[in-house]
């Protein structure tokens, strides 16, 4: 069996593996990182969000062989080591933007993602870029509000932009 090492969270990890384990999988059932959740085991719901070397990735959709010295971020590591959220995490409870709470991981890597790349995405942008993610209990508004307000925007301004939401 291979033995891959990659960095997760920050610190260096190896085990031995199936060469068809999952990068979820290994995260989970390897390195009890459980908030990295597997919803539809396709790549088409968004629960297994992680960031790969600071790619938003799918990672049910990635052999754990393929991340081979990589860096991945799980939800886990996006808090800071004493515990205080991160902003996104901190935006997604104050504006309500989970209920069950299945898809909020996903949400926060892909939401973390955008923000890095585009720091002050329109509520369109937004949209756009959450399409890949599946919830099925909020309807998305807090979730957007949430990524509105952790990027500094008013989530209670008019809604002026939901063209092709």
């Amino acid at each position: 069996m291979p033995t891959v090492k990659l960095t997760v969270n920050g610190a260096a990890v190896s085990a031995e593996i199936e060469g068809r384990t999952l990068l979820v999988d290994f995260l989970r059932a390897h390195l009890d990182l459980i908030g990295t959740h597997v919803g539809c085991e396709t790549g088409q719901c968004g629960a297994c969000v992680v960031h790969v070397d600071g790619l938003a990735m799918k990672a049910c959709t990635i052999l754990a062989v393929e991340s081979e010295g990589a860096h991945v971020t799980t939800i886990e590591g996006m808090a800071a080591a004493d515990g205080t959220l991160h902003p996104i995490q901190e935006s997604f409870r104050d504006q309500h933007g989970l209920q069950c709470g299945f898809c909020t991981p996903g949400m926060i890597m892909s939401a973390a993602a955008l923000l890095e790349e585009n720091p002050k995405p329109s509520e369109t942008e937004i949209r756009h870029h959450l399409e890949g993610n599946i919830c099925r209990c909020t309807g998305y508004q807090n979730i957007v509000k949430a990524i509105l307000a952790a990027s500094g925007q008013d989530p209670l301004g008019p809604v002026t932009d939901l063209e092709g939401t």
